[in-house]
């Protein structure tokens, strides 16, 4: 027999009162919610499989040698040149927009966040350029300044036109094939460490470069759990190559520092110092041997290999622009005629070169060394109608605004001669249509020592040789630009050249 009283009517009547109205304000507030959401919502989107997202898709696109589809066709599906999609393990949202673009360059460090794969933060270290933040990233861009923002410098200029001619001798005598992309990394490479540790190339600086392009190779390469256990992984001969590579420079550093002691600290004069210098003497020497190591590591893939592409694609789309490469050869030549054939290139020569720098914009407009920049929001970002909520990647792409048709008359065809309008160049930059070097606080501070060796390089280059493509050639995007089989060519020296 069961014995439970039921409870009195009242109760039972005041019980379902309760229920009816919490009913009836979630009715009401799941009314007015989707309303705010609609009018406060994500960009538009898919993310594509479980898990991969749309990595995959992205990869293939940027292997090709055109990846416009895969944002062109996103913009125009949903309609705006701000999308949402999954790649990298994570949602991001894309913005080929020029305006949200300025808006995230000139937010670092308080709407948003330099955020990186994961993949690409472990290889460069926490203390990296790219990966600091706040005070921290501050005083490593200031110290990058002071290094390399002054290739007006004298001994600068000198050295780099030396280490250019002294690649160009090596090349053999009257003709020669080299891979282009090769020879360009050398030069790079070996400025970039003279410049660090003031070590000349050799034996040291060879063995550190092989190992550079293994960590290279594993910025965008699936961050696998344990990968240190498996060195047959792309990511896991990175890891192996950058402890190498980090064990070169930490060893390097430390014979400084106990130079430096022997020395009673005495500092050098301010042309003959060299990054590590600099960091030793910086901020009373509070550096640490691991952040000096991660910053010199970073600065090293910054100088090796964006401006050795540069270098390459500039030659490739002069090679295939006759006119342009007539008219840069003609610059040149009357350079080395008023300066006689033996005579070391100056700053004054430098900023008597106006259509190589015409040339030197339109193959960072084209190529897109830097094809985006990745950060990640600290607050809600409110754009037009959306809303990017604090934690969301996003992905600004300095590729698609840089050939997009709206912006570029003939976008995605080489025209260094619309560069050649005073104006151009000014306006430009100022809408973020052209931004090849990133902006804002976090601007690349090597831009100009960039143009500088590319233009001392295209300098001795069409002054000394001619040369033919030696077997066709593609541009790739991923996991970095360049071309796939490091530009081949035929090299004659010109018969009027010096040696």
């Amino acid at each position: 027999m069961d014995t439970t009283r039921a409870p009195p009517p009242s109760v039972l009547f005041l019980a379902a009162s309760l229920l009816a109205a919490a009913l009836g304000w979630l009715i009401v507030f799941a009314a007015r919610r989707p309303s705010r959401r609609r009018s406060a919502r994500l960009p538009p989107g898919t993310t594509g499989l479980p898990l991969i997202g749309e990595t995959l898709r992205l990869i293939s696109a940027y292997k090709t040698p055109n990846p416009e589809p895969f944002i062109d066709d996103r913009v125009a599906r949903h309609g705006t040149g701000v999308f949402t999609t999954h790649v990298f393990g994570e949602r991001t949202v894309f913005s080929a927009d020029p305006a949200f673009n300025r808006l995230l360059l000139a937010a670092e460090g308080r709407a948003v966040h330099c955020s990186y794969p994961s993949s690409i933060a472990t290889l460069l270290g926490a203390h990296s350029l790219l990966l600091t933040r706040g005070a921290a990233h501050k005083r490593l861009h200031s110290l990058t300044l002071t290094r390399l923002g002054r290739p007006a410098s004298p001994p600068l200029m000198a050295h780099i036109d030396r280490l250019v001619l002294a690649t160009m001798r090596d090349w053999g005598d009257p003709a020669a094939t080299v891979r282009l992309l090769d020879e360009a990394k050398k030069i790079t490479f070996n400025l970039t460490v003279k410049q660090l540790v003031n070590i000349d190339p050799g034996p040291w600086t060879e063995s550190v470069r092989r190992e550079y392009v293994k960590l290279i190779d594993g910025f965008f390469s699936i961050p696998f759990p344990f990968a240190h256990l498996l060195p047959f992984t792309t990511y896991g001969q990175a890891l192996k190559a950058r402890k190498k590579v980090a064990g070169a420079l930490r060893e390097v550093i430390r014979k400084r520092m106990d130079e430096k002691v022997e020395n009673g600290g005495a500092k050098g004069e301010d042309d003959e110092k060299d990054m590590v210098e600099e960091l030793l003497d910086a901020e009373g020497g509070t550096f640490s041997v691991e952040e000096m190591v991660d910053f010199c590591l970073s600065l090293l893939v910054a100088g090796y290999e964006t401006t050795s592409v540069l270098m390459t694609l500039a030659v490739k789309f002069l090679t295939e622009t006759p006119t342009a490469l007539a008219q840069l050869k003609e610059e040149h030549d009357n350079i080395r005629d008023i300066k006689g054939k033996n005579q070391p290139l100056e700053w004054s020569d430098y900023k008597s070169m106006p259509f190589t720098q015409c040339v030197i914009n339109e193959t960072l407009r084209v190529a897109n060394l830097i094809s985006g920049v990745f950060r990640r929001a600290n607050t809600d970002i409110h754009f037009k109608e959306y809303i990017i909520p604090k934690g969301c990647k996003i992905f600004a792409s300095f590729r698609a605004v840089h050939l997009n048709t709206e912006h570029y008359e003939n976008a995605r065809t080489f025209d260094p001669w619309r560069w050649q309008s005073k104006n151009k160049l000014q306006s430009a930059v100022g809408a973020s249509l052209f931004t090849p070097f990133g902006g804002g606080p976090r601007l690349c501070p090597g831009y100009e020592l960039a143009r500088v060796v590319v233009s001392v390089f295209l300098h001795h280059l069409v002054t000394r040789f001619s040369w033919e493509e030696a077997e066709e050639d593609r541009i790739v995007f991923f996991p970095t630009t360049r071309t796939l089989k490091g530009y081949p060519i035929n090299l004659r020296r010109r018969s009027d050249s010096v040696v």
